[in-house]
C-alpha cells in the first residue's frame, strides 16, 4: 500500500462513545498516518462535517458515527487501495434510488451488509453483495460511515444549509456525487457493528421534502409493490461467531434467499392489486 493519511472526523456530543470509536479507529489505522479529529457542538453532521473536512489534511477523508464498531484489521489497506478505483465508499447503499430512503428500491437494488447491536444478540442484515467484494454503481451510501478521496469531498462538501439536522445529509452528500459523475461503491467484506437503527420520524419526513425538492429529477421510478423489503437476517451470539460467518459464499446463499422471499412478495402483492382493480 503507498503511503496515504487518513482522516476521521467524528460528530459525537458523548464523550465515551467518542473514546470507544477513536479507539476502534487507532486500531485499525495503526501503522499509517493518520489523525482524528472530533466534533462536540455540531449542529447539523453536514455543518460538523464540512467542519472536520477543513480542519483535518489526509487524503482520504473517514465521516463516521460514533456508534460503530469495524472489526477488519486490514482495514486500511482495503480502502486505500480501493479509493484508488472509487471516489467514495460505504457499507450500505443502493443501485437506485426511489424516494428519499436508500433501501426503498428494494432487492437486488440495496447492497451491503450491516450488523446491528442488541443487549443480548447481534443480527446481521444481508442485502445484494455482488459483484464480491465492492458493489459497483452505487448512487447513495448510508452515512453510518463515509470513506472519500479528499478532493472529492472537497468538490461534492455537504449541503448544510438545507440539511441543517441530522437527517439525509448521507443520501444528498452521496446522490451528489453520482449526480456529477463520481464512482461509488459498497463495501461488503469489512464486518461492521452498528449500536443503532434509524429513526423515521416527522423531522426525517421534512428532510425528504427536502431532498426531493433538489433531486427529484433524477429518482429512478419506483419497484413493482414488494410488501415489505427486507434482506436475509441472522442473530449471533457475539462478534467472534459473526466474524466466522462474514464470508462471500454465506452472503451469496442469504442475498439469494431474499431475493426469492421478495420476489414471492411481489407476486402476492401484484396480484392483491389486480384483484382489487376488477
Amino acid at each position: 500500500m503507498s503511503e496515504h493519511f487518513f482522516s476521521v472526523v467524528i460528530c459525537s456530543i458523548e464523550p465515551l462513545k467518542f473514546a470507544q470509536a477513536s479507539a476502534c479507529y487507532e486500531h485499525l489505522l495503526a501503522g499509517v498516518p493518520h489523525e482524528i479529529v472530533g466534533i462536540h457542538d455540531a449542529t447539523s453532521l453536514a455543518a460538523g462535517y464540512n467542519r472536520g473536512l477543513q480542519l483535518t489534511q489526509g487524503d482520504i477523508v473517514i465521516f463516521s458515527h460514533d456508534d460503530i464498531l469495524i472489526l477488519d484489521d486490514d482495514f486500511a489497506g482495503k480502502i486505500a487501495r480501493r479509493l484508488e478505483t472509487f471516489d467514495l465508499l460505504g457499507f450500505a447503499g443502493a443501485r437506485k434510488l426511489v424516494n428519499a430512503i436508500w433501501w426503498c428500491a428494494g432487492l437486488p437494488w440495496i447492497c451491503g451488509a450491516i450488523a446491528h447491536a442488541h443487549p443480548r444478540s447481534l443480527s446481521l442484515s444481508i442485502w445484494n453483495t455482488e459483484p464480491w467484494p465492492v458493489v459497483d454503481d452505487i448512487r447513495a451510501i448510508d452515512g453510518l460511515c463515509i470513506m472519500a478521496r479528499r478532493e472529492v469531498a472537497e468538490e461534492i462538501g455537504f449541503d448544510e444549509s438545507r440539511f441543517d439536522g441530522f437527517h439525509l445529509y448521507d443520501l444528498d452528500f452521496s446522490f451528489s456525487a453520482w449526480r456529477a459523475g463520481k464512482k461509488i461503491g459498497v463495501c461488503c467484506d469489512i464486518p461492521l457493528i452498528h449500536t443503532s437503527l434509524g429513526q423515521y420520524d416527522e423531522q426525517h419526513a421534512e428532510y425528504g421534502r427536502r431532498f426531493l425538492e433538489k433531486h427529484r429529477d433524477a429518482l429512478s421510478d419506483p419497484p413493482a409493490p414488494v410488501g415489505k423489503i427486507k434482506g436475509a437476517h441472522g442473530l449471533f451470539a457475539d462478534h467472534r461467531a459473526l466474524i466466522a460467518e462474514w464470508r462471500q459464499e454465506v452472503f451469496q446463499r442469504a442475498a439469494l434467499k431474499a431475493r426469492r422471499v421478495s420476489e414471492r412478495a411481489g407476486e402476492r402483492a401484484n396480484a392483491t392489486l389486480k384483484r382489487a382493480r376488477r
